[in-house]
């Protein structure tokens, strides 16, 4: 049976999500303790994960998928609440439930949407939110910053703010990228794509940073895409800042045919010359 599993955690103690030896991972403790609970050999077990969030960075809205052998008779509401009692306090299954036919936690996603906070002003910082934002110490122009934000959405190739991997591509579809603050003054980024690649969102809130501190004029983010190559005026800002928020799932019906099409090898479609 497969069942998919929604998660929280607090990312400051944890070296990313994916397992690594000898090292506290997301991935690593939540295998650990679905091993202990259900009383499997180590290595049994896998679970996977919509997006593989780097070290430090937390979820409230992460997803993931774990395939069990075929004689556990335990109920996915009676396991969660096992394996939460296994759990330090800094992650918790949120629920646990049967998977549809043909869900895949990672390659059957829509978008995944992530929040990017930024304390940009001494009446916004709070003590006791520092592990989840960043204290910056000149004000933000918000502004310009979803002017230059507003021209990098849509398909494009995002090497200018990607760490490239061998084997990866860097195109991917930007759904959504903008800036508000909330009834405590934080400034906060909203950003919403298909898939991330690694460092992505916090090089592309770097990149709005230079914007809204009046370095750079909101035109120049655009330019940066458009190189396709990094840019060392990009800073890749902090993790703790940022948090994956959500990720969506189209109808169970759908799901097989979103696998496969996210499967698939992605490009930019060529457009004709005018």
């Amino acid at each position: 049976m497969r069942i998919r599993l929604d998660l929280a955690y607090d990312g400051t103690d944890f070296r990313g999500w994916a397992t690594q030896p000898g090292l506290r991972t997301v991935q690593g403790e939540v295998t650990a303790a679905l091993h202990t609970v259900l009383r499997v050999e180590a290595g049994t077990l896998q679970v996977v994960c919509a997006g593989r969030t780097d070290s430090g960075v937390h979820a409230r809205g992460q997803v993931a998928h774990c395939d069990l052998p075929d004689d556990v008779r335990l109920p996915p509401e009676s396991l969660c609440r096992r394996v939460n009692g296994v759990l330090a306090s800094d992650v918790r299954v949120r629920r646990m439930t049967p998977a549809p036919p043909g869900f895949d936690a990672r390659f059957a996603a829509l978008w995944r949407r992530y929040a990017y906070r930024i304390a940009d002003e001494a009446g916004a910082v709070d003590p006791l939110r520092r592990h989840e934002v960043l204290a910056w110490g000149r004000r933000l122009d918000l502004d310009a910053m979803n002017a230059a934000a507003a021209t990098l959405t849509g398909l494009h190739d995002f090497a200018s703010f990607c760490k490239r991997r061998e084997g990866a591509t860097t195109i991917r579809t930007l759904l959504e990228y903008s800036w508000t603050r909330d009834d405590t003054g934080v400034l906060v980024g909203h950003v919403k794509a298909d898939a991330f690649c690694h460092s992505m969102v916090r090089a592309l809130v770097g990149c709005l940073i230079a914007v809204g501190e009046g370095r750079k004029e909101p035109a120049w983010a655009a330019q940066v895409l458009a190189a396709e190559r990094r840019d060392t005026a990009v800073v890749v800002v902090p993790a703790h800042g940022l948090t994956l928020e959500e990720v969506a799932y189209p109808p169970d019906e759908d799901l097989a045919a979103r696998v496969e099409q996210t499967s698939a090898k992605r490009a930019i479609p060529e457009q004709e010359e005018s």
